[in-house]
């Protein structure tokens, strides 16, 4: 049987660790992602504009739902200082049944007034984020 929800990992390359910080505090926020790891010192080679470019970037891992997506690129775009942000999503295919839970639980908006209610203690500094 096939999966109801799709997990997905987002990419998405910055210029500056401050940028990717900016967004995924939006993004872990909003209840588009459930986690973001951001990897600073990446090479980058592109072509743009005709040449080909050499940049250091910061590169954001982002964990969420397929169904989210075009809501992370809205705010990719609105807070992103590139003109053409990365933003490409990857499937999860299997993952740790209690992870994934986390994942579902992380995302999920809960009643306005309503306590959040989490099983993993702090769900926002899980070890394997």
């Amino acid at each position: 049987m096939e999966p109801t929800t799709t997990y997905i990992v987002v990419l998405i390359a910055t210029s500056s660790k401050q940028e990717a910080e900016v967004i995924g505090k939006v993004l872990v926020e909003s209840r588009l992602a459930a986690c973001v790891n951001i990897s600073v010192g990446v090479t980058s080679l592109f072509r743009w504009q005709g040449a080909i470019e050499h940049q250091e970037e910061v590169v954001m891992l982002v964990k969420s739902r397929s169904d989210l997506l075009p809501s992370i690129i809205e705010v990719v775009k609105r807070l992103h200082s590139y003109a053409v942000p990365e933003v490409v999503a990857l499937p999860i295919l299997a993952g740790s049944p209690d992870y994934l839970a986390w994942v579902d639980e992380s995302l999920r908006r809960t009643p306005r007034g309503s306590p959040e209610v989490t099983s993993h203690g702090d769900p926002a500094s899980p070890s394997s984020g």
